[in-house]
C-alpha cells in the first residue's frame, strides 16, 4: 500500500485532472487571487529592478532633493535627491532575498528536526521540542542585536537571525503533521513490510506534509519581510548604500512634517507585500485542506 500522495493517479483521476480542479478552485478563491496578484507584483518589481530603474539608484542629486511626485520622479526624491521609485524597486530585491534565504534556513532545519522528533519519540522528541521552545525566547530582533554585537551589522546577520527564529515554527508544524501521518494505515503497512524509519519518512511522511510546510513557508515569508524592515529600521539589517524599505522609513522619520510622502511609499510597499503573502498563504491553506476543498 502506498501513501496518499498527490503525485500520480488517485482513484483513476489523473494528475492533470487534479491540477485543473485545483486551478478552478483557486480562481474562485478571492483571498488567494488577491494575494497572488500582490505577490506577483512584488516579484515583478524585484525582477524589473535587475534590468531597469527609472533613475540610477545610487545617483545623488542634492539640488533635486525632496522633490514632489512628478512625471520625472513618480514618487518624488529623498533627502539625497535619489529617485524613490527606483529605491522601492531595488528595495524589493532585499526583502525577497532575506525572505527566501531566511525561510529556507528555517524550513530546512525545522523540517528535519520535526521529522526526527516525530519518528524518534521518547527523549529525543522531548529534547528537540524543548530546544524549539527555548529558541522562541530569542526573537529575530534580539538575535540580530546579539549577532551585531559580535560580528557587526549587516544583511547576512539579519538573515541568520530571522532564519534561526523560523526554525522552531517549522519544527512544530513538521512534527505535528508527521505524527498524524505516522498513525495512518499505509505507514503501518510500510512498517509491516520491513521499511525503516528513514525510508518511511522520505517515501511516505514527507510527501504528505509538504502542503502544510508550503503554506507555513508563505506565511513566514511575510514575517521575514516585516522582520527585515524592522531590523533595517534599527540599522541592523541592510546597510547603505543598498536600498531597503525599512531604512527608507527610518530616514523619513525626521522629515515627517517636511516630506510625509517619504514614509508613505515604503510603508505602503511593506503593507502590500505582507498583505499579499498572508492572503496567499490563507488561500493555499484553504485550497490544500481536503475538508475545505470539498466545500468549494
Amino acid at each position: 500500500m502506498t501513501s496518499s500522495s498527490p503525485v500520480g493517479t488517485n482513484g483513476g483521476v489523473s494528475t492533470a485532472s487534479h491540477y485543473d480542479g485545483f486551478m478552478r478552485r483557486a480562481l474562485r478563491h478571492p483571498s488567494f487571487c488577491l494575494g497572488g496578484v500582490l505577490t506577483l507584483l512584488l516579484l515583478l518589481a524585484a525582477l524589473v529592478s535587475l534590468f531597469w530603474t527609472p533613475w540610477p539608484v545610487y545617483e545623488v542629486n542634492m539640488p533635486g532633493k525632496l522633490a514632489a511626485p512628478s512625471a520625472a520622479h513618480w514618487f518624488g526624491t529623498d533627502p539625497f535627491g535619489r529617485d524613490i521609485a527606483s529605491l522601492l524597486l531595488v528595495g524589493a530585491r532585499s526583502s525577497i532575498l532575506v525572505g527566501v534565504i531566511a525561510v529556507g534556513i528555517g524550513m530546512t532545519m525545522g523540517t528535519v528536526l520535526g521529522l526526527v522528533a516525530a519518528a524518534s519519540e521518547g527523549w529525543v522528541e522531548e529534547i528537540i521540542m524543548r530546544l524549539a521552545d527555548f529558541t522562541f525566547a530569542f526573537p529575530a530582533i534580539l538575535s540580530a542585536i546579539m549577532l551585531t554585537a559580535v560580528y557587526g551589522a549587516g544583511i547576512v546577520n539579519a538573515i541568520i537571525a530571522i532564519g534561526i527564529y523560523n526554525i522552531p515554527t517549522f519544527a512544530r508544524v513538521a512534527r505535528a503533521s508527521a505524527k498524524s501521518v505516522w498513525a495512518r494505515e499505509f505507514v503501518l503497512a510500510a512498517r509491516a513490510c520491513g521499511k525503516g524509519p528513514v525510508r518511511i519518512t522520505f517515501e511516505h511522511v514527507l510527501p504528505n506534509i509538504m502542503s502544510a510546510l508550503v503554506v507555513q513557508a508563505t506565511i513566514r515569508f511575510a514575517v521575514a519581510i516585516l522582520a527585515e524592515a524592522a531590523l533595517s529600521y534599527l540599522g541592523l539589517g541592510t546597510q547603505p548604500p543598498q536600498p531597503s524599505w525599512g531604512r527608507m522609513l527610518s530616514e523619513a522619520q525626521s522629515l515627517m512634517f517636511q516630506a510625509p510622502l517619504l514614509a508613505v511609499f515604503p510603508g505602503l510597499a511593506i503593507v502590500l507585500a505582507v498583505l499579499g503573502l498572508n492572503l496567499m498563504g490563507d488561500g493555499l491553506r484553504d485550497l490544500l485542506d481536503p475538508r475545505l476543498a470539498r466545500k468549494r
